[in-house]
């Protein structure tokens, strides 16, 4: 048969004859259908995944995405973290950015010693989409936001709360306790410490005292905290502490108002007005922190928990020495401090004022105090009054100019030999042989040894052969004694 008249013959799937069927696979054979592969010329796909999708792709590319909104608290993972920013994955369609500012409550820290890739952490939404489009994250917010809801728990129910030091600023201490926590430097011990620097890094528990969410202020006590666990200790003490009971101490601190005094369990107040007999301005001139001092217990007030003391209680009252050793009578030397309407105040002692009222001080009529003396003049005044209650004195200098008994510190100072068995001053009744050198030498240079006091004095009539002039007068070797008493005359104006 030739090539070209090759005939087909159909075949009738009928007509063919019925496969024999094939023997039972065995138990562990393959399924049949995978056991036997399709035919070369038909192809299958493999199946990769269901096809669920339900929409639109964008539909369901949208639906997968986070949505967070201004102000929300979201968990995402670190996925980066920089010098200046932490790049968190919240699973939305950018990575969330957290400054490094609001990483911490702390300042100036570095990110990474804040968080490591792949920590999961808490963040609150500052800002969808900024001026770059980045979506700003803030876990310093979300960690006030977490921290407010306990910290308000607290205080409700009068709780402690301690945390690290992180910082000094001034006036006090910045507290971690989920949030940044003041404390005052008045409120760190039972007194008040100087130097807060030591403090920094410990962990501190503390009363919450004051609280506001709106300017997000928290106001902390440490010494609220240490006067409650030691509340049996210092009734003890204050129970145990007497009035009028003298005991030691040292200067804790100074202030405007007085000066704290630590007696070894608890702090006194020694008051300005305590603190010396003399006039204080500040309390600082008269003692200074760390100070030993001796004080007397003038009040224990157990309800408030305060002791009053007195530092001049222990030290002699200068009126009462001076009331002691002086009389009414006596003459003694003074400076004038201050000039009032009505006298003088003279400085009689230490600490110690006198009066010398405008009556007393000139026997003849007095307007003005400054008519007679000025002030830091010193000068004698006497004694015409005491009244140690009253802490007064009353002086005058008329009187003191008609002489009288000299207080017995200035007799010590002039010399026994210069007053009278009364007390009235006499003068030296022997002269100091090295002054009276000295004075011969001073007249040998300017009176060629002529001395005033040996030169007699010129009797009344002119020497024989020797007439004066008219209008002239004798010759001045006059002796000190006529000066002076020429010198008291006082002249009377001429008649008209």
């Amino acid at each position: 048969m030739s090539p070209t008249s090759v005939s087909t013959t159909e075949t009738n799937p009928e007509s063919m004859p019925a496969e024999e069927p094939a023997a039972a696979p065995a138990a562990d054979a393959a399924p049949a259908e995978e056991a036997q592969p399709a035919p070369a010329s038909e192809y299958v796909p493999r199946q990769i995944i269901e096809n669920d999708l339900v929409g639109s792709l964008d539909e369901a590319y949208a639906a997968s995405m986070v949505s967070v909104d201004d102000g929300q608290l979201v968990t995402g993972s670190v996925v980066r973290v920089d010098m200046d920013e932490v790049l968190l994955d919240i699973g939305y369609k950018s990575e969330g950015v957290i400054p490094s500012r609001e990483l911490s409550i702390r300042n100036n820290v570095d990110p990474g010693e804040i968080v490591n890739i792949g920590d999961e952490i808490e963040a609150l939404v500052l800002q969808k989409e900024d001026k770059e489009g980045r979506l700003i994250l803030s876990k310093k917010r979300a960690q006030y936001e977490r921290a407010w809801g306990t910290i308000e728990e607290v205080k409700e129910r009068d709780g402690i709360v301690s945390g690290p030091v992180i910082e000094v600023v001034k006036g006090g201490l910045i507290i971690d306790i989920g949030l940044r926590g003041f404390l005052p430097a008045s409120l760190v011990e039972l007194r008040r410490v100087r130097d807060l620097q030591p403090y920094v890094g410990q962990s501190l528990e503390a009363k919450i005292i004051e609280l506001d969410k709106n300017r997000n202020n928290v106001v902390l006590s440490r010494r609220a905290f240490l006067e409650e666990t030691q509340k049996e200790q210092r009734e003890d003490f204050l129970t145990n502490l007497a009035w009028a009971e003298v005991r030691s101490g040292v200067v804790s601190s100074v202030v405007n108002f007085g000066a704290f005094v630590d007696l070894g369990g608890m702090d006194g107040l020694i008051h300005v007005s305590e603190l010396s007999w003399k006039h204080v301005d500040h309390p600082g001139s008269v003692v200074t922190v760390g100070d030993e001092v001796t004080v007397q217990v003038l009040e224990v007030d157990l309800e408030r928990e305060r002791i009053s003391l007195s530092l001049k209680a222990t030290q002699q009252d200068p009126w009462q020495e001076f009331a002691s050793t002086h009389k009414v009578g006596e003459l003694v030397y003074g400076r004038v401090t201050k000039l009032v309407p009505f006298g003088s105040f003279v400085q009689v002692g230490d600490g110690i004022e006198g009066l010398v009222h405008i009556s007393e001080m000139s026997a003849h009529h007095v307007d003005l105090p400054e008519q007679v003396v000025t002030p830091g003049e010193e000068l004698w005044v006497k004694i015409i009054d005491i009244d140690l209650q009253r802490r007064r004195i009353s002086l005058s200098i008329k009187q003191a100019a008609e002489g009288g008994v000299v207080a017995q510190e200035y007799q010590e100072h002039f010399g026994e030999h210069a007053f009278d068995s009364d007390g009235n001053y006499i003068g030296p009744t022997e002269v100091d042989p090295a002054t009276e050198a000295a004075w011969a030498e001073y007249y040998e240079e300017v009176d060629g040894g002529a001395d005033p006091a040996s030169v007699e004095a010129p009797s009344a009539e002119a020497p024989a052969g020797e007439e004066l002039a008219a209008g002239e007068t004798p010759a001045a070797e006059e002796t000190p004694v006529a000066e002076a008493e020429a010198a008291a005359v006082v002249e009377e104006p001429a008649p008209e």
